[in-house]
């Protein structure tokens, strides 16, 4: 056994001692008509779940500025990459072999968070811009190929309205099949908030204020929608995930054990949403989460990790429906890697 598997092996038999014990210190020794009940977390591994493609991008020297966020297009078989810097295109776009197709240079200051919306015969891509300047506080949706379609809040300038709404830094976006948007806002802005939109902008509901009480956010950074109709909003500030009912708004609870090193950046559900992924900047690491089936959200359970080289910072990933591949956004490493499971 080599040294790698050996430390490995000997992890797995301390945690299992570990919880022996603290079951013990909870419930007592037990007794012939109280015996002691053992369980054990079905989450538990020994094996990785996830490894590095090497072979992607197939020229990772495209990456020319700040690799702040990626999104898939499983669909089409797309990989948009937003990127930020001086003179560069702000958007690439990769096939998911790794090949580069296009860049689009528009009226992005910004990006800070993407998301694609396909269908088999159109696609829409969705970018939030945080620039202070003419073009940013918004989110802008375009075509493939990078038309503009339509502009949300208004550009240079930053607010709190909702009616028309207004964005202050706004993070990242998630758009159902519906139509319907969920908007965390905003990125170290005035604003501390998430809010849901019809596919005319009109607000559904909205909860949040600055604050580390129910439902209140300190940077509210990454939002997703799972099948059981929960929202999941990284709130990176106070160092925990919260949920949300998605028709009524309701706060369903939060988690914060998993996240004591660092908080969450993102949060992104695998296809058969057995694992919720979710980068963490600070500490160069992707966090496996367990995730919940309809019902209590109970606590948070790492499954797996992965750990990074030193400055990575992972910021925003995405995860392709069809192949499960997640791919990272590395701002300090300027640069986009993909990961593909081993099953």
């Amino acid at each position: 056994m080599g040294l790698r598997q050996c430390g490995r092996a000997r992890l797995l038999m301390l945690g299992g001692l570990a919880s022996l014990l603290l079951l013990a210190a909870l419930y007592g020794s037990g007794s012939p008509s109280q015996p002691l009940v053992l369980f054990f977390s079905p989450w538990r591994i020994e094996k990785q779940l996830y490894k590095l493609d090497l072979s992607w991008p197939k020229f990772p020297e495209l990456f020319t500025g700040q690799t702040f966020c990626v999104a898939v297009d499983h669909i089409h078989g797309l990989v948009y990459v937003g990127q930020r810097g001086n003179d560069v295109p702000k958007v690439l776009v990769f096939s998911e072999e790794g090949y580069f197709l296009q860049a689009w240079n528009t009226t992005l200051e910004m990006p800070h968070g993407i998301f694609v919306l396909s269908t088999e015969n159109d696609s829409s891509v969705w970018i939030t811009d945080v620039g202070t300047g003419k073009h940013g506080h918004t989110i802008k949706e375009y075509s493939p190929s990078g038309k503009l379609r339509q502009v949300i809040g208004t550009p240079g300038v930053a607010g709190s309205g909702t009616n028309p709404i207004q964005l202050d830094q706004p993070a990242e976006i998630f758009v159902e099949h519906t139509g319907d948007i969920y908007i965390v806002d905003g990125d170290g802005g005035m604003n501390n908030r998430l809010l849901k939109l019809t596919p005319d902008l009109k607000t559904l509901w909205l909860r949040g204020e600055n604050g580390s009480g129910t439902a209140q956010f300190r940077i509210p950074h990454s939002v997703t929608v799972d099948s059981f109709g929960r929202v999941w909003v990284a709130d990176r500030g106070n160092e925990r995930i919260q949920a949300f009912d998605k028709t009524t708004g309701e706060w369903l609870g939060s988690w914060s054990n998993c996240f004591i090193e660092d908080g969450p950046y993102s949060v992104r559900l695998t296809p058969d949403e057995k694992y919720i992924f979710v980068a963490q900047l600070n500490i160069n690491r992707v966090l496996i989460l367990a995730a919940p089936p309809v019902g209590s959200i109970r606590d948070c359970v790492v499954v797996d990790t992965i750990q990074l080289a030193a400055s990575v910072r992972p910021h925003l990933l995405d995860i392709s429906m069809k192949s499960g591949a997640v791919y990272v956004a590395e701002i300090g490493a300027q640069q986009v890697q993909k990961y593909v499971p081993l099953d």
